[in-house]
C-alpha cells in the first residue's frame, strides 16, 4: 500500500520536483556502509558517473549538521576531497628518473647544436679584438664622454670598452 502511494504522489509531482524529494531522502539517511567501504581502493576503479553520484550524495549529506555524519562518511569525504588521486597522486615508479634522462638529453642536445653552430660560423668582426677596444677608450677619453663616473671622469679604474682579447 505504501509503494503505491508514493509511486502516484511521484508521478503527481513534476520532473523538478521528482528531484527534490529523492535528494532531500538521501539527506536524511546516511550512505550505506558497504557502498564507503574501502573507498580508498575502489575510487580509481569506479566508473566517473558512481563517482560523482557518491560525491553528490555525500555533498548532500554535509550541508546538514555534520554531527549526523557518520565515522565512514565523514572519512570518505576526507579522502574524496584531500586524498592521492587524480591530480594528487603520487608519481609513478622511474618517474625522476626519466625527468633527469630526459633534462640531460636535451641539454646535450643544446651543447650539440651550439657547438655545431660556432664550427660553422663566420669570424668575429674586426672591432671585436682589444686593439681596437683601447683606441675606443681613447677616443672617448679625448671627447670627454661621461665626465663625472664613466671613462672620462677622475681616477677612474674601469675597463672602459675593453672586453675581447688581445689580437692573435
Amino acid at each position: 500500500m505504501m509503494r503505491t502511494q508514493a509511486s502516484s504522489l511521484l508521478r503527481a509531482v513534476p520532473r523538478q520536483g521528482q528531484a527534490m524529494i529523492i535528494r532531500r531522502a538521501a539527506t536524511t539517511h546516511a550512505i550505506s556502509n558497504p557502498t564507503l567501504n574501502n573507498i580508498e581502493k575502489r575510487w580509481e576503479t569506479m566508473p566517473l558517473q558512481e563517482q560523482a553520484e557518491l560525491w553528490m550524495a555525500l555533498r548532500d549529506r554535509m550541508k546538514g549538521s555534520w554531527a549526523e555524519l557518520t565515522l565512514q562518511e565523514k572519512k570518505a569525504a576526507y579522502w574524496i576531497a584531500f586524498g592521492p588521486h587524480g591530480p594528487r597522486a603520487t608519481d609513478p615508479p622511474g618517474q625522476s628518473s626519466r625527468v633527469l634522462l630526459g633534462t640531460v638529453v636535451g641539454i646535450a642536445v643544446s651543447f650539440a647544436i651550439f657547438g655545431l653552430i660556432r664550427a660553422f660560423a663566420k669570424p668575429g668582426p674586426s672591432t671585436m679584438n682589444k686593439e681596437w677596444q683601447e683606441a675606443a677608450n681613447e677616443y672617448l677619453k679625448g671627447e670627454k664622454s661621461e665626465p663625472l663616473t664613466g671613462i672620462s671622469s677622475e681616477g677612474y679604474t674601469g675597463r672602459g670598452q675593453v672586453q675581447s682579447p688581445p689580437k692573435q
